[in-house]
């Protein structure tokens, strides 16, 4: 003879949804948290190095100055800016943040290819102001510029509508011949 065993019915509960199992509301809080906290985490450490980032590249601006060499095609049409054809001792530099993105932009021309530079970015040599220095001194010490007396400074401001960026022009017309140009052009979003 054999005993079978009979096992008692199972019946399901408020608490046991249809198959009988018990709810894991505590795996369901914990896999919420963690759809919310590991994004947040990944956010936050990458505006940690983001931030750092900005720093480190104004220690090394400031350390190696600005790159020779003519900015890039896409940094001339975000700023809005040109060099003139044989323009010498051309250099450049870019900075970016979530407020402001700015191009620092330097080269020596002749004068006839600076004024018409100046028409090409939208202004003329008739607003170039004597005397007047249109960088400031937190963009100049950026990259190492230094706009002291006892030099012949002419500036001007092209200001336009954002996200259109804003032209600030220094030139040195110690030589008038051949002026050495400072410009940054700042974007905001």
């Amino acid at each position: 003879m054999t005993a079978t065993m009979e096992l008692p019915e199972r019946t399901t509960t408020p608490d046991e949804p249809d198959g009988g199992r018990p709810r894991r509301r505590w795996l369901k809080a914990v896999i919420v948290f963690l759809l919310i906290a590991i994004p947040a985490g990944y956010l936050y450490i990458s505006a940690m190095q983001s931030r750092g980032g900005s720093d480190s590249k104004k220690e090394q601006a400031a350390s190696t100055g600005l790159e020779e060499g003519w900015p890039s095609r896409l940094q001339r049409r975000v700023y809005e800016v040109t060099v003139p054809s044989y323009a010498e001792d051309v250099a450049s530099y870019e900075t970016n943040s979530w407020k402001a993105s700015s191009l620092y932009l330097q080269f020596t021309t002749t004068r006839a290819k600076f004024a018409k530079w100046l028409t090409d970015v939208g202004t003329s040599a008739s607003a170039l102001k004597n005397g007047e220095v249109t960088i400031d001194d937190d963009q100049a010490a950026e990259v190492g510029w230094k706009f002291g007396s006892g030099h012949h400074w002419a500036g001007t401001v092209r200001e336009q509508d954002k996200p259109k960026p804003t032209l600030a022009i220094t030139a040195n017309l110690d030589n008038p011949d051949y002026p050495q140009v400072f410009v940054v052009s700042t974007t905001t979003p």
